[in-house]
């Protein structure tokens, strides 16, 4: 037999990750997160004194993918605008069920401090009053998050006689489920393209 691996934070990381992608956030515990690396949850104590913080860690490994480069490299704001917004849905729609811990704010994390003034400090250099850059950051995280909290287009079910009697004008909403991801996607890029523009007019009015 092999020798057993030794239990480090990024083990313990990576399989909590693994169990909320398969089953959701809501089943993670430390109980179960040590059931899943063959040890006892004691053993998790020296690594991680709370839940919370290996949830902690989990949520600044995802973050670590959103690419805020652009606005670091002095772009023009709505490109990097619009790149660190499909970043950062991109990362999220890789774990989509973490996305309501993520939803909870930055917290004290690094990753997520470093995106933020990295944002922040891009629009700033652009033009935007630092007022303006916190809203322009906040509403882009909104936007972001709505659209990957949950599947518009996976609520409708593939059964024409539930809508067509009823609702004479979702007589094709049956379809909507089989082309989900697309919608998803196409709808969230009409959403920031609107946003952009929108932002693009007040700048100039500015």
């Amino acid at each position: 037999m092999g020798r057993p691996r030794v239990l480090s934070r990024e083990r313990i990381r990576d399989s909590a990750l693994m169990i909320i992608d398969r089953s959701g956030l809501g089943e993670l515990s430390m109980r179960k997160l040590a059931g899943e690396l063959g040890v006892q949850a004691a053993s998790l104590y020296k690594h991680y004194s709370t839940k919370d913080e290996v949830l902690d860690d989990v949520a600044s490994l995802i973050v670590t993918t959103v690419d805020t480069s652009a606005f670091d490299a002095d772009e023009n704001w709505p490109v990097a605008l619009a790149a660190w917004a499909r970043s950062y849905r991109a990362a999220l729609v890789s774990h989509p069920n973490m996305v309501p811990f993520l939803a909870g704010g930055p917290g004290q994390r690094d990753e997520s401090l470093r995106i933020a003034d990295s944002v922040h400090g891009g629009l700033v250099r652009a033009g935007w009053p630092p007022r303006e850059a916190t809203l322009i950051g906040a509403a882009t995280r909104s936007l972001v998050l709505g659209s990957t909290v949950g599947s518009f287009s996976r609520g409708f079910v593939d059964d024409v006689q539930v809508y067509r009697d009823r609702y004479p004008h979702m007589d094709q909403a049956h379809l909507l489920r089989a082309k989900a991801s697309e919608i998803d996607t196409a709808s969230f890029e009409l959403a920031l393209t609107a946003f952009v523009d929108g932002l693009r007019m007040r700048f100039a009015a500015a």
